[in-house]
This record gives structure tokens, sequence and C-alpha cells, in this order.
């Protein structure tokens, strides 16, 4: 039981950045967001991804996919909004 919900739990949490996505393609800018901090944050987060799938641990994996997919998605739309153009 714990181990599902902590499956879920991980699944859910990048799911956060969904706003911070909307956020920047709404005002169509992202110069409130530091391009070193997505970029440090997906580095890190993509380093992470092997040790999961290594161990073959479901939680972790589950996360891993979630935070890499939305972090990419973060990273995408800030280099693309950089300039305030879209």
């Amino acid at each position: 039981m714990l181990k599902t919900v902590g499956f879920w739990a991980g699944v859910a949490l990048p799911l956060w950045d969904i706003p911070l996505i909307v956020r920047v393609v709404q005002r169509k800018s992202s110069q409130d967001i530091s391009l070193a901090w997505a970029l440090g944050i997906w580095i890190s987060s993509i380093f992470m991804t092997p040790p999961a799938f290594i161990l073959g641990n479901k939680i972790a994996m589950g996360f891993d996919i979630m935070n890499v997919t939305m972090l990419t998605a973060v990273v995408v739309v800030t280099i693309k909004y950089r300039k305030g153009k879209a």
C-alpha cells in the first residue's frame, strides 16, 4: 500500500511544474526564471535517473520519468520565451 502511494506521489509531484509552464506561455516571457536554475535542475534530474533504473526502484523510476519529462518542458518553454518572444 505504501509503495503504491509513494509511486503515485512521485508521479504527481512533477506535475507542479505545469502552472509555471502555463504562466510563461500566457505572459510570453520567461525573464523571471533563471536559465541557470532551469538547466541546473534539469541536468541534475537527468543524472539522478540512471541509478533508479539500475536499482529497479519503481517509485524512483516513476518520479524520474515524470520529473525529466516536466523539467524538459520547463527548459524548452524557458528558452523559447527567453527574449519575451513566441
